[in-house]
């Protein structure tokens, strides 16, 4: 669904006039605000929508502390990442130039994929996540630098990056700078909503089996 929503994005843009005032809109907001919009749009995309998922539609409307934890610290995490992931499209932009040829646009999943995601934002995440589930202690977090957590946790967190977001980043560089952290945010909405969707049916216990009749013995 991430993906097919990025490529029909793309395609309206290309292909479809009547939606070039929606794309407009956008694109005015991001070059009117900077760094800021990328913060805000994805503390509600990262933050925000995902916490109000999981209380309404997960939790049946039943709230506790943890969810407020939970906000706190996706606001921080997502809207820290939504300025480094603008700064480091700003940074492919200059590299290798902003027009969506089909060597630009390759350059920059390339570099994004393989080099900045396998260096940094995967082991980044992984690290952030860490340090909360172990109370927010910096000292409890050091196994996640080694090289046999990046072996068993990181490489399988790689994996699962490549598979959903090559052709969302592809469909990304394809479009004009200034929409490429507003849709960048979409992506998002719907990447951090799934995982909280799997997280939740991950920690569902299972039922408990009906017990097997004893064997018949003579």
């Amino acid at each position: 669904m991430i993906q097919a929503a990025m490529i029909a994005l793309v395609l309206a843009y290309y292909f479809v006039p009547a939606s070039h005032g929606c794309f407009l809109v956008l694109a005015a907001a991001k070059a009117r605000w900077g760094y800021g919009f990328s913060f805000a749009s994805s503390v509600v995309a990262g933050a925000m929508l995902p916490t109000l998922f999981k209380v309404a539609i997960l939790q049946r409307g039943r709230r506790s502390r943890e969810d407020l934890t939970d906000l706190l610290f996706l606001a921080a995490f997502w809207g820290m990442e939504g300025v480094i992931v603008d700064a480091f499209y700003r940074f492919q932009g200059v590299m290798f130039g902003t027009q969506p040829t089909f060597w630009t646009v390759l350059k920059k999943v390339l570099v994004d994929m393989f080099i900045y995601n396998t260096v940094f934002a995967v082991p980044y995440t992984l690290a952030w996540y860490e340090w909360k589930h172990h109370g927010f202690r910096l000292s409890q977090i050091g196994h996640a630098f080694t090289a046999d957590y990046y072996r068993t946790k990181t490489i399988p967190a790689l994996c699962a990056t490549w598979i959903v977001w090559i052709p969302v980043v592809s469909a990304l560089y394809s479009l004009p700078p200034l929409l490429q952290i507003p849709l960048f945010a979409l992506a998002l909405t719907f990447w951090v909503l799934m995982v909280a969707y799997i997280t939740a049916r991950q920690n569902v216990p299972l039922p408990n089996p009906t017990p097997l009749p004893e064997p018949i013995t003579e």
